[in-house]
């Protein structure tokens, strides 16, 4: 049985975390100063380039490991465009194979237009009306 795939997900994680540490170690080459500095320079802005070369390789080479562990366990792995959604189910029964839709319901012949010129305004709802204003009486 597969693991789930937040579980091989979480894994993979893990491990490139820690080889990435290690990777960093490596790169100060014991001196802890220098570690401490590498570390500082990590931020959130931070591209692959910017890593030291240590960390780069780990992190190319857990990719690897981490796609070939994917595909072990029974994921399949592969760009968007291969990856074909699944097509819905075509219904069964009566009536599943209308076509489309013609003229009114209940009705025969073409739909009506719109009538009006304008557009459509929403319903002035339930309230009380205002009186008009009055154009002599200033505002206020």
């Amino acid at each position: 049985m597969p693991k789930p795939a937040t579980e091989l997900m979480q894994e993979i994680l893990f491990s490139v975390f820690l080889d990435s540490v290690d990777a960093l170690k490596r790169a100060s080459n014991g001196l802890p100063n220098q570690l401490v500095r590498d570390l500082n320079a990590i931020h959130r802005n931070t591209t692959f380039a910017d890593l030291p070369k240590d960390v780069q390789d780990a992190i190319v080479t857990n990719v690897r490991a981490a796609f070939t562990k994917l595909l072990k366990e029974g994921y399949s792995v592969g760009p968007t465009s291969a990856v074909r959604p699944a097509q819905p189910a075509a219904p069964h029964g009566p009536g599943a194979r209308r076509g489309p839709a013609r003229g009114r319901p209940g009705g025969e012949g073409p739909r009506r237009p719109p009538s009006g010129d304008g557009p459509r305004r929403p319903p002035s709802g339930d309230g009380p009306r205002r009186p008009p204003r009055d154009p002599k009486k200033p505002r206020g």
